[in-house]
């Protein structure tokens, strides 16, 4: 049972509605500021694929052009999956865990594949472990994951983490996990990230990337638990005090790959 304390206040219906109304106010003002980000996002530049990269899937070696499927739009999950892990984040485990049938995105003409590092075979043996469907692929051997900053070597190409050089982690923020500068051990880390590409013919362009929190809504149902009393029950959140923080934020220390948790 979840340890609750600090619940909301018990109101007559009328009341509720009154409260629910100003909510409602709230609400719509950020769903038109959502709205207008939207449109910024959509006016960014874009730019020319021209590298010609080699990922691997079920039907062997295909270039990024095929990773669309026909379609005009492309959805990417840089999902985290080292070489020699064993298996895959889970985090990103999370995020895939809720990644459902595809044909809402493919009637749009938009498709939606994962990518990681790992070699195919143990991707397709941990796909086939959790049940999931979605096309994932392999970038092995690539360059595909430095030049998009999904995996950050300042050997292979220079860091860009969340956006911010080895300079700006240096002299600003530093890195999300040590708040200080980037150095050479952590040559190798893997990030999670999600990209946008557009096809235009054969010719392939980058329109978007996101990391960090940029990738939340896609992660461990926060879409459905900020719709709740309790929230997503991390630490951070207001009202400080309602719910027991679980550990189950990306990251935390309650999270594991999808099949490894006991619950009823």
């Amino acid at each position: 049972m979840t340890t609750m304390d600090n619940l909301p206040e018990v109101v007559t219906q009328d009341e509720w509605l009154a409260a629910r109304l100003e909510l409602l106010r709230l609400e719509k003002e950020v769903t038109r500021a959502r709205d207008r980000l939207n449109a910024e996002r959509r006016r960014l530049p874009m730019v020319r694929m021209d590298k010609p990269y080699v990922f691997e899937g079920p039907d062997g070696e295909v270039g990024l052009l095929d990773l669309f499927g026909g379609r005009d739009q492309l959805v990417m999950h840089h999902f985290m999956f080292g070489p020699d892990w064993d298996e895959a984040c889970p985090s990103c485990s999370s995020a895939a865990d809720e990644v459902g049938n595809l044909r809402q995105l493919y009637v749009r003409n938009t498709a939606l594949v994962a990518v990681s590092r790992a070699p195919y075979p143990k991707i397709a043996a941990f796909q086939e472990r959790l049940g999931w469907t979605f096309p994932w692929y392999s970038s092995y051997g690539s360059d595909f994951n430095y030049d998009f900053h999904a995996t950050l070597d300042d050997r292979v190409a220079p860091v860009l983490l969340h956006f911010r050089t080895q300079e700006q982690l240096a002299n600003e923020k530093g890195t999300p996990w040590s708040d200080g500068p980037w150095t050479a051990d952590m040559n190798g880390e893997e990030l999670p990230g999600i990209s946008a590409f557009v096809r235009v013919d054969d010719e392939v362009f980058h329109t978007y990337s996101t990391f960090g929190r940029g990738i939340e809504d896609f992660h461990n149902c926060y879409r459905y638990l900020d719709l709740t009393v309790l929230g997503r029950q991390e630490v951070w959140e207001e009202p400080k005090g309602r719910a027991e923080p679980l550990g189950l934020h990306v990251g935390g220390p309650a999270m594991r790959v999808p099949d490894r948790y006991d619950y009823q």
